[in-house]
């Protein structure tokens, strides 16, 4: 009987490019239903009791790591992380794996080796609750409801690992919200008042109904003759209109 996996990721992009990289690495793995979050890669983790189940840490509902100490403790682990240079050293690859985001080909190749070698012969996965413990606590805020220190954005075919910091300001983009940076223009699938709550207030500031903008980008503020708010960013060129609602904060500045 071929072995089983579970997939779970709330960007879709992402876990089909890794279900597309096992099918040529793993043509054996057989890979369940994408799951786009936590709850529901619980259920299918239940019913199905796969082998191995490649789990985004950062998902709603529930997080990879609250997922992995609910799960079958027979199931082999492996984390996808955009966090490395926060999490890699808590990792124990004989306890959990990890990929970084975005996976490559290498990287999985060593990590489906690993795997292999687990499953012939008939290994069981040792308890990884003191591991999970452990990664909790050196992950950063964004993962374990603190404010969000990396986003994954899309451009063109291309999935980006963009940090926080280097965000100018997000803008409301029909069903999207378009991330600026110095770079240019990414695309989410976040609403913008979902990715808002997610920041922190202390450094992004909502200045429109349709803007959030880094306050650690901002060079200088002026009021037109109507008495109308623009933030001018630190790129020299960019200006952004603060509406009403939201300029009294700007009154000291």
């Amino acid at each position: 009987m071929n072995p089983r996996a579970l997939i779970a990721d709330d960007e879709p992009n992402l876990g089909e490019h890794l279900r597309d990289r096992l099918a040529v690495l793993w043509p054996q793995l057989e890979v369940l239903p994408l799951a786009a979050n936590g709850l529901d890669a619980l259920r299918a983790a239940d019913e199905e009791a796969p082998e191995v189940a490649f789990l985004d840490i950062r998902m709603p509902g529930l997080t990879g790591i609250e997922l992995a100490r609910r799960i079958d403790p027979r199931t082999h682990v492996v984390f996808v992380t955009a966090y490395d240079q926060y999490a890699v050293e808590a990792f124990d690859r004989e306890a959990v794996d990890y990929l970084l985001k975005p996976v490559d080909d290498e990287r999985l190749a060593r990590a489906v080796d690993r795997l292999k070698r687990k499953i012939a012969a008939a290994q069981q996965p040792p308890a990884i609750a003191e591991v999970l413990e452990k990664i909790a606590r050196v992950l950063p805020a964004g993962t374990q409801g603190g404010w969000l220190r990396w986003i994954r954005a899309l451009k063109g075919d291309l999935v980006r690992q963009i940090p926080v910091a280097e965000v100018l300001y997000l803008q409301a983009s029909d069903k999207y919200t378009c991330v600026i940076t110095r770079e240019g223009e990414f695309l989410i699938r976040t609403p913008l008042a979902e990715m808002a709550a997610q920041l922190d207030p202390e450094v992004f500031w909502q200045i429109h109904r349709g803007t959030v903008v880094n306050m650690n980008e901002v060079a200088s503020t002026r009021r037109d003759l109507a008495s109308r708010v623009f933030v001018r960013l630190k790129d020299g060129k960019t200006e952004l209109a603060v509406s009403r609602a939201y300029g009294n904060r700007f009154k000291q500045m």
